[in-house]
């Protein structure tokens, strides 16, 4: 199961490049196996290290901003996402409990921890790969910030205000049933931010080709659609919002915005 997510900065840098023959998205498969097949994957030693070790940097204040090992010199806020934590911890009285399915080490935590900084009572729990969830137990998390194997072992422990899905859904080998799944535990908030969709009115399974000069990968990946994943989840929430992100990837030449949606249980 995909959890480890893209980034936007990777996304934009594959297409404004001359990889872009080479790398980026592609392809038209008729199953996950089809293009798994022919992927090298993304749970290896390398990748790890490298997030592990920018993390780290920005932990330390050594760096301001890491998306999936990348560095910035400064940070790309999601506004929509940003505004929609913080209008959630106000709703009640500056305290916020986050979900954050495939997380990575902590990437959405650290991005807004300067806002975040100032809610009281914060708890932001991440759900990720076996290995990163070891790596963040054992040398990153803290009092705010903790990592779990999975969805239960969350809720054995608390019980969070938001179900965060940041540009994960398009990694997971069957996001919808994925989602139908998530929605009976009937978390307050859903939020899917800074995730990309298909053009077409139909879901399309490609392979995502990363550049060596990040880390040599390739795996496949769902270009859904927007408007079945938005009629799954309200069947239980009602849609307070819907955003489009600054970034944008492009797919048999087309530019496709990032998107995402705020949405409230019924």
């Amino acid at each position: 199961m995909r959890f480890l997510r893209l980034s936007k900065a990777i996304a934009q840098r594959v297409y404004y490049s001359n990889y872009f023959n080479k790398y980026g998205f592609s392809g038209d498969y008729h199953s996950w196996r089809d293009a798994q097949l022919t992927c090298s994957g993304y749970s290896a030693d390398n990748i790890l290290e490298k997030v592990k070790y920018a993390t780290l940097q920005v932990k330390k204040g050594e760096a301001v901003f890491e998306r999936d090992s990348v560095l910035f010199d400064h940070i790309k806020y999601s506004w929509p996402l940003l505004s929609g934590l913080m209008w959630v911890a106000a709703s009640k009285g500056s305290q916020l409990n986050v979900l954050d399915f495939g997380g990575s080490l902590g990437s959405s935590y650290f991005q807004n921890k300067k806002f975040l900084d100032t809610i009281r009572t914060l708890h932001w729990n991440v759900v990720e790969q076996k290995k990163f969830v070891e790596t963040g137990m054992q040398i990153i998390q803290d009092e705010r910030l903790q990592f779990y194997f999975s969805v239960e072992d969350v809720l054995k422990k608390s019980s969070p205000d938001i179900f965060l899905l940041s540009c994960t859904l398009p990694y997971l080998e069957d996001p919808y049933r994925f989602l139908e799944t998530i929605i009976p535990y009937r978390f307050p908030y859903i939020v899917i931010d800074n995730t990309y969709f298909n053009f077409e009115a139909r879901d399309r399974i490609c392979i995502q080709k990363v550049p060596p000069s990040i880390y040599d990968a390739s795996y496949p990946c769902w270009f859904l659609n927007y408007e079945k994943v938005i009629a799954i989840v309200k069947k239980s929430y009602s849609i307070v919002s819907q955003h489009n992100n600054d970034s944008a990837i492009y797919l048999d030449g087309q530019k496709l915005q990032y998107r995402g949606f705020i949405a409230k249980l019924n």
